[in-house]
């Protein structure tokens, strides 16, 4: 099961958002919010290639950076690790917590509603 550490996520969330990018472009874009300077955000690229999470096209000068898996599959692991491991596995429980520490606007509990309608089989 891939878990995703806040600073890969940062990572791939520049990768995901510029569809790729050379070292130095990722360093700028990580900088403001990380401080990290280019061998850091190499180090990084190169940890993230080992785990699959990275692609490096070798090809070319510079080299260019992608995120070697979607943001939505990355999203889909991390929702199912997280109801596994905090709600054994209970979709209702999860949906429950939410809203009662974080009310909904109208508009999002019809929406919620059309798509619990939507499931009914």
């Amino acid at each position: 099961m891939l878990k995703l550490s806040e600073r890969e996520w940062l990572v791939l969330g520049v990768l995901w958002d510029s569809g790729g990018a050379a070292l130095g472009e990722l360093t700028q874009a990580l900088h403001e919010e990380t401080g990290w300077n280019r061998n850091t955000v190499l180090t990084y690229l190169t940890r993230m290639e080992a785990k699959g999470l990275v692609a490096i096209e070798k090809a070319g000068y510079p080299r260019r950076y992608r995120a070697a898996l979607s943001r939505e599959d990355c999203r889909a692991q991390a929702r199912d690790s997280f109801l596994r491991q905090v709600y054994r596995g209970s979709t209702g429980d999860l949906v429950a917590a939410f809203l009662k520490e974080k009310p909904i606007s109208p508009e999002e509990r019809a929406a919620l509603r059309r798509l619990l309608d939507e499931m009914e089989v």
